[in-house]
């Protein structure tokens, strides 16, 4: 251990009597401790033992512009001097939340001209929930409360987000989901498809949406919420089949729909954000994560201008947050879509490191323990297996927490989902990077495998 182990200890002492971590079991943390991590730079984080670890989730889908751009800390300590905070309750406003919300509609779906800003996409699902139902109240429709979701899908930790989310372990915590929300099985081939070809399955997943309308009856649901890509659920890509038919069914209802574009917004899919790709037409977009870089939290939901001319009308909107539009988070929000647009960073993934990325990845499928391969702009998925042909998993023996432990020792950081591991570096990863990553990953895809038949 380094001279910093000392140190090393005691945050770790730290951690176990005092701090509890989001999403962990306290008493494997407690006896294990956490990795501290000290630094970072560019795609790289270092941990308080000195070991460099390139970052192949961009901290939690969000650092899109890579660690210690000053700039975004500049902007910060600019505003922080003018003006730290104000609230923009009580008919009161900053220019700096003003200024993004044109900032952000300027790079929106056409017809999506407002955001109404939040702490974090969580948050932001919170608000899309409130919205959607106020805006039918206001339509006269005041049955049009349930909002349809997916199976394995996320919207966030909080009550209204975990109960849009079909993530049945969050589910099983806290008596959720609540009254008003329902769930349709998820577009993932890989994992559920069967026997039928991701084109066959990708009709029949979207089909269960309409299904699912008729069941619950069009008069009484409000909503229909999905990623255009759903990240924590293991970057499930959808079959090319399914977007075109779940357009098809939204066609037919007097129902909205909501992209959730907290992962794949500003630029992770190569284009401004994922409804841009799949050409949806979203009625709200909630955003994040990207938005700031995750240098300071943020959030917000993007309302399409048809939405916004019945919400005008109907009085106060009782809804918000302390920190909605906090003018420091805004002028850095500001600054990170300057440098997205000036520094052409989009157009950059789209034709030239998104699809080295893709290449360079798909490598991996000829490994013994992989399955497949699968991945779309800066995100990717790797699923692990115990016979390619039959799509069979290995049982019992956490094939994937195995990966990430290996990853993680040896440089690297890809996140396990059950058996499916995934990465989505910072939008601005080099080539060189992309090949440190699919080294290092082969080499933990070879640890895995040895230790697996060990």
């Amino acid at each position: 251990m380094s001279d910093n182990s000392a140190q090393t200890q005691a945050w770790k002492a730290l951690s176990g009597e005092h701090h509890l971590a989001p999403f962990s079991d306290y008493k494997q943390l407690k006896e294990k401790g956490p990795r501290i991590i000290t630094k970072a730079q560019g795609v790289h984080l270092w941990d308080s033992e000195g070991q460099q670890i390139l970052d192949g989730m961009a901290g939690l889908w969000c650092v899109a512009l890579g660690y210690g751009r000053e700039e975004l800390v500049q902007a910060a300590a600019h505003q922080m001097r003018e003006l730290p905070y104000y609230n923009l309750f009580f008919q009161t406003a900053h220019p700096p939340a003003l200024e993004l919300a044109k900032a952000i509609t300027d790079v929106a779906p056409a017809g999506m001209s407002h955001v109404f800003f939040t702490g974090s996409g969580s948050e932001g699902n919170d608000t899309v929930l409130r919205l959607v139902r106020h805006y039918w109240a206001l339509k006269g429709k005041p049955t049009k409360k349930t909002l349809i979701s997916r199976v394995n899908g996320y919207h966030g930790s909080t009550v209204a987000g975990a109960s849009l989310g079909g993530m049945t372990y969050m589910h099983e915590q806290g008596d959720l989901p609540i009254p008003g929300v329902v769930h349709i099985p998820q577009p993932y081939w890989f994992g559920e498809g069967g026997d039928m070809s991701p084109d066959e399955f990708g009709v029949w997943a979207a089909e269960q949406l309409e299904k699912k309308i008729l069941e619950v009856g069009e008069d009484n649901v409000a909503a229909f919420i999905a990623e255009p890509i759903q990240g924590a659920g293991g970057v499930i890509i959808p079959p090319a089949t399914y977007w075109p038919k779940i357009k098809e069914i939204l066609a037919r209802y007097e129902i909205l729909f909501v992209a959730d574009e907290v992962i794949c917004g500003f630029g992770r899919t190569g284009e401004w954000f994922g409804s841009d790709y799949y050409g949806l037409a979203p009625d709200l977009m909630t955003i994040a994560k990207g938005l700031t870089s995750g240098y300071i939290p943020m959030g917000g939901v993007v309302v399409r201008d048809t939405l916004v001319q019945v919400i005008h009308d109907g009085g106060d909107f009782n809804h918000g947050f302390t920190y909605s539009g906090h003018p420091v988070a805004a002028a850095v929000g500001l600054e990170n879509l300057r440098i997205l647009r000036e520094e052409k960073i989009i157009e950059r993934v789209r034709s030239e490191t998104a699809p080295y990325l893709q290449m360079r990845l798909r490598e991996l499928a000829d490994h013994p323990l992989v399955g497949e391969v699968r991945g779309l702009g800066m995100l990717g998925a790797i699923e692990l297996v115990k016979h390619k042909s039959t799509r069979e998993r290995y049982t019992g023996q956490g094939a994937g927490m195995l990966c990430r432990n290996f990853c993680f020792d040896n440089g690297l950081i890809m996140r396990a989902v059950g058996d499916t591991m995934i990465i989505a570096p910072p939008l601005v990863i080099t080539h060189a990077e992309i090949d440190e990553l699919v080294s290092k990953a082969r080499k933990c895809l070879d640890l895995t495998l040895n230790a697996l038949n060990g």
